[in-house]
């Protein structure tokens, strides 16, 4: 078994590399060739809206993993915008959703990628944010579950009952949790859901401090695969979308450039799809996870498919949205066709 401060520094330096899940999910800039710092700190500066405006920049943020830094280590993103005259700057890594939020919150960033959860969350917040492109969810995709101790007499959802499980507040691991109970007709307080971040929660697991985690990959195949765990759901009862969050004040400023990047990071997305194989070895550099590890979460994961949102998108995102106010998980409802980046044709 492994040491509990062992495991949580583990963790800790992994989800400082990673993307939920998830869930997902991720945007493009990129740092000058020339030797700039790729940092967080050095990339995430503040950079004024009248230095944006006259470069014609885009600052795209980023989780590891999923399609943005993907985009950054191929190039190809840069290069066409670099065609059409604009400049790319990588903002990140972010630990999560909520970081990267905050980062094009307080204007170090323009896009980013994440889960249509923390986003809907985002804009309830009325942070300045619009919804650029989404994921479509994926009705069998394996990339989220509910994990439990190898050794554990839990086999089904059922027997979570009076039992704690670690989820990530108002994100993907508690609307995953909170969507099986509600499918299994089972009360949600009779499970008592404890809030931990992916750091916190997988030593927790593992140490026995919780019974069962909800979480995403690259955190599922880890577990299952170095640690024993294994899963007491399959596919998601309620899969969610992958969002391209956009600043509000980038689409004001520079729409050309916002939708060229939007369109840029689908052809990245595409490509990833036809090529899983180098997808996995892109995902061992950027997490430093197994073969074995990149591997299975790629496969979990499923396609790479983004898209500007549909009316069905839109109404779909809606009912998730009136969804989480009737869990109060949200303060206020979301008009998500007023949320969606006015883009133009």
């Amino acid at each position: 078994m492994i040491p509990l401060q062992q495991s949580r520094f583990r963790y800790s330096s992994l989800l400082f590399a990673i993307f939920c899940i998830s869930f997902m999910a991720s945007g493009c800039t990129q740092t000058a060739v020339n030797g700039a710092d790729r940092s967080a700190n050095s990339s995430t500066k503040p950079v004024s809206t009248q230095t944006q405006e006259k470069n014609n920049v885009i600052r795209l943020g980023y989780q590891k993993g999923g399609i943005i830094p993907i985009a950054r280590q191929r190039g190809e993103l840069e290069r066409e915008l670099g065609s059409q005259n604009i400049k790319v700057e990588w903002s990140g890594p972010f630990d999560r959703c909520a970081t990267l939020l905050q980062s094009l919150n307080g204007n170090r960033a323009d896009i980013g990628g994440c889960g249509d959860i923390p986003s809907i969350s985002g804009i309830a917040a009325k942070q300045p944010l619009c919804i650029g492109s989404v994921q479509r969810p994926k009705l069998d995709a394996l990339s989220n579950a509910i994990l439990v101790r190898g050794n554990s007499s839990i086999r089904k959802p059922a027997d979570l009952i009076g039992k704690k499980v670690a989820v990530n507040q108002g994100g993907a691991g508690e609307y995953l949790l909170l969507k099986v109970l509600e499918k299994e007709n089972i009360p949600k307080e009779k499970v008592q859901r404890v809030y931990l971040s992916p750091n916190d929660a997988a030593p927790a697991l593992y140490q026995s401090s919780v019974d069962a985690w909800a979480v995403w990959e690259p955190y599922v195949s880890i577990a299952e695969l170095e640690h024993s765990a294994r899963r007491i759901t399959t596919t998601h009862p309620a899969p969610t979308y992958g969002i391209m969050v956009v600043r509000s004040g980038a689409v004001s400023e520079n729409p050309t450039a916002v939708k060229a990047a939007l369109i840029a990071l689908s052809k990245d997305g595409e490509w990833l799809n036809q090529n899983t194989t180098a997808a996995a070895d892109f995902m061992v550099k950027e997490l430093k996870v197994s073969k074995a590890v990149a591997k299975q979460a790629t496969k979990n994961r499923g396609p790479e498919s983004y898209t500007f949102p549909t009316p069905e998108d839109i109404a779909n995102l809606q009912k998730t949205a009136d969804w989480l106010l009737e869990q109060k998980i949200i303060p206020q409802r979301v008009d998500i066709s007023a949320a969606v980046c006015p883009l133009g044709t």
